[in-house]
């Protein structure tokens, strides 16, 4: 496996393998003489796994790290302990621990290594108190944009809550799943770039952390107030109308959207259809434009709020930027403050 990875970057203009490691404990003490700029690490290694190494790095060394995991039940929930503890990202091994197909993914790791390198060592360091200009709770300046007056919701009207997200999604999604309350008066739907089989194990781990009842959504699931629906990797989200109720249906014969399926563009621009619905869109920290085009179609349409995440707490902020060029999105804030400006316009 380390021989394999190391192949991949043979040749590459900017990027060097400076060292292997044979577990964890290697790992840190490569990681401490070396000083390398982004590591990838295996969730599974012998004496020493990938997450307990994880922590350790990013107790004494906070950079960018790329995980490699299995589809594995225990390699899924492992992975999603990974994105908690501050990795960067985690590319699917294509089978099991030892995938001696790996050339399948190489494009995909190489793509991630050169995105972590993007970020600043900063973001990765919980102990350091991001600069920030303005204090959590204060709306940050939104850009100039045309005064498109933000839609005044009518307190009858049935309301649902669409969140997309991509690199750095799982924490962020934390932040703000865990402070909705239960009583929340509208179905969310959740959009997070992962392949099948993680988008599971997100739900659950959520669900568990959350007041809200979270789930990975299902063909035919009716939508209800108070829960979350995450879109399983493999399959677009898309909303239909069941006399006065909405249900989930899922989409796998879409041809993914930007390299994506869940796509955030295509759950925007289904949503859109319902012009009774008052929506309220979230994007979060990710790389990319996804959400964008699918913005302008709910702002076309009429009663939508559109919130972005700040460039401050953003892991990448590609796609709120490209959200905010768009000069439709309402409000940026910070990822602590969203789930309380979800709720402001929620009755």
């Amino acid at each position: 496996m380390r021989k394999l990875i190391s192949d991949f970057f043979a040749g590459h203009p900017t990027i060097e393998v400076i060292g292997t490691a044979r577990n964890g404990k290697d790992a840190i003490k490569k990681v401490q003489q070396l000083k390398p700029d982004v590591v990838t690490l295996d969730v599974e290694m012998p004496e020493m796994n990938g997450l307990e190494a994880l922590k350790e790095i990013m107790t004494t060394n906070p950079m960018p790290v790329v995980m490699l995991s299995s589809k594995t039940r225990e390699g899924t929930e492992s992975t999603l302990l990974a994105m908690e503890y501050g990795a960067f990202d985690f590319v699917a091994k294509p089978s099991g621990t030892i995938s001696l197909d790996l050339h399948k993914i190489k494009d995909q790791l190489i793509e991630t290594v050169e995105e972590a390198l993007k970020v600043p060592k900063s973001k990765f360091n919980s102990s350091v108190k991001v600069t920030r200009s303005v204090q959590p709770g204060q709306v940050v300046e939104t850009p100039k944009r045309p005064q498109n007056k933000r839609p005044t919701f009518s307190a009858a009207s049935k309301k649902i809550v669409l969140i997309g997200t991509s690199t750095g999604g799982p924490r962020a999604l934390q932040q703000v799943i865990t402070k909705l309350p239960a009583d929340i008066k509208a179905p969310v739907l959740i959009v997070q770039h992962m392949p099948a089989g993680f988008t599971k194990s997100l739900a659950e781990r959520l669900n568990q952390l959350s007041k809200i009842t979270v789930k990975e959504a299902e063909h035919g699931d009716i939508l209800q107030n108070g829960h979350a629906y995450v879109a399983p990797g493999g399959y677009h989200l898309r909303v239909n109308k069941v006399g006065t109720t909405y249900a989930i249906a899922l989409d796998n014969k879409a041809p993914a959207r930007s390299g994506h399926r869940p796509a955030v563009d295509v759950m925007y621009e289904d949503v859109s259809r319902f012009k009774e619905l008052d929506k309220v869109a979230v994007i979060m920290t990710g790389m990319g434009s996804d959400g964008s085009k699918g913005l302008i179609e709910l702002k076309q349409t009429g009663n939508t709020v559109a919130i972005a995440e700040s460039a401050e707490t953003c892991i990448v902020y590609g796609m709120p930027k490209a959200a905010v060029e768009t000069q439709l999105i309402d409000e940026v804030v910070f990822v602590e403050d969203i789930a309380q400006t979800i709720m402001k316009y929620l009755p």
